[in-house]
């Protein structure tokens, strides 16, 4: 059965998929201005730039995303049930804790939320919004306590 998702990041928007497009239209329109323009060729540069683009957001949508569930936090390539998070508040991060998603460190651009499980260790969730995530995820651990 689909949880609600109470609180979600999508890890990246789609728009960097404009980059290679527009340079190409941008290289079309500096060429034509010469009087010697190839559209097929700045059809193929556009495409040439545009899938390994494709492959790069697809990654970090799938590395980077946050979902929040009233069962688990999904961060990147790791799920973590909310019935082992035995709080939120009050927990400090520590240095060498496991960042949750696989990673070594933080993703860019976020801010821990360091979360203690219930047999005392603290791991490291993370988030862009890391209030609203950390007021969402104390709110189930306080109606289940």
């Amino acid at each position: 059965m689909d949880q609600p998702i109470l609180y979600a990041e999508s890890g990246t928007s789609w728009w960097p998929l404009l980059w290679g497009p527009v340079f190409a239209a941008l290289g079309f329109g500096v060429e034509a201005s010469t009087g010697a323009a190839r559209p097929l060729l700045w059809l193929v540069v556009a495409l040439v730039l545009l899938l390994p683009t494709a492959l790069w957001v697809q990654a970090r949508r799938r590395l980077y995303q946050v979902r929040l569930t009233p069962v688990a936090l999904r961060q990147g390539r790791e799920e973590l049930r909310l019935g082992d998070v035995e709080a939120v508040e009050g927990v400090e991060p520590r240095a060498g804790v496991k960042v949750l998603g696989g990673a070594w460190t933080l993703p860019r651009g976020t801010t821990a939320v360091p979360l203690r499980l219930v047999g005392g260790e603290v791991v490291m969730g993370w988030a862009r919004d890391a209030d609203a995530l950390r007021a969402e995820i104390a709110k189930l651990v306080s109606t289940r306590a």
